[in-house]
């Protein structure tokens, strides 16, 4: 992953999208170790830290259905949170 951040060390991942103008970009916060990390869909990273996402434990399969709908709102979503 990314930062090289273990899933372990993640407590939690929330998505949502900026407004570009004309186009949204899906972006990312990852917080772990106390720091947040941002990162957005037009990263090279972004398909790998995905894939690593999908393994932690509850995480919400849905939340690009979530965050890509109503276009142009912020849609913030809780993707996980480690209890």
């Amino acid at each position: 992953m990314t930062l090289a951040l273990m899933p372990a060390d993640i407590a939690r991942v929330i998505f949502y999208k900026r407004d570009e103008l004309t186009t949204d970009l899906i972006c990312c916060d990852i917080e772990a170790l106390g720091q947040t990390w941002i990162f957005h869909e037009e990263m090279r990273e972004w398909p790998g830290l995905i894939a690593t996402l999908e393994t932690l434990p509850g995480f919400r399969s849905d939340w690009f259905a979530a965050v890509s709908q109503p276009p142009f709102a912020t849609n913030e979503t809780l993707a996980y949170q480690r209890f």
